[in-house]
């Protein structure tokens, strides 16, 4: 029984974590007077406002190209299972500061990129390069900055970054160009005790705990 405890304990130390599924913004209005763009991100049973402000050219909230479909593939990754499944985007031009608020705290929130050509960008915060490809604007990869907060578009960037932790609100700072295009999404929420193991995991905890219950009947 210890030794199959121990083994319990190993196997999960060393699971390898699985993508998991994304939730992605569903933007649902604009307002010019506060040149913002609203929208809601349902994650289970959660609903969370979020709100993108700052200068932007237009914002797709129903219908429109759908410019995430022309390679899904490059919105996954070993981290994140599904891209965005709909056409909703906010395109920004003019460089400077903006600001996406979150009703309440997420967890591990995702940056869906369109077409970040050229583009210098810095979150302030440690961010992940997730994935990143061929896009409806062609190729492009993108460059870490030196302190890891941010990256330069060499190219047509398409692709996701993580910004990791917990946040109610992400600030950036962008460089002009004629469109680049943004969504936003979210792993989870932070509400601390109620985060699941990874697919994985719970996969070993299954077997595990089995072979534990064999075990003790058999003494």
């Amino acid at each position: 029984m210890r030794l199959l405890a121990t083994a319990l304990v190993a196997a999960l130390a060393s699971a390898p974590a699985l993508a998991a599924p994304a939730y992605w913004t569903d933007w649902t209005s604009t307002s010019n007077v506060a040149s913002a763009v609203i929208g809601d991100l349902t994650v289970g049973s959660s609903t969370v406002g979020v709100t993108f402000s700052g200068p932007y050219a237009f914002a797709q909230t129903a219908g429109g190209t759908n410019y995430w479909a022309t390679n899904p593939a490059i919105y996954t990754s070993t981290t994140v299972d599904n891209g965005p499944t709909t056409a909703d985007i906010v395109a920004l031009n003019g460089g400077g500061t903006k600001t996406i608020t979150f009703s309440q705290s997420v967890h591990n929130p995702l940056i869906g990129l369109v077409s970040w050509n050229g583009n210098t960008v810095d979150f302030g915060v440690p961010i992940n390069i997730l994935s990143y490809g061929a896009g409806f604007w062609g190729n492009g990869t993108p460059i870490l900055n030196g302190t890891g907060t941010g990256f330069f578009g060499s190219g047509e960037v398409h692709g996701v970054i993580e910004l990791i932790g917990d946040y109610t609100s992400i600030t950036f700072t962008d460089t002009s160009e004629n469109w680049h295009g943004i969504t936003v999404g979210v792993l989870g929420v932070s509400n601390p005790g109620t985060q699941v193991p990874e697919p994985a995991s719970l996969a070993l905890l299954g077997g595990a705990l089995g072979a534990l219950v064999m075990a003790r009947r058999k003494r």
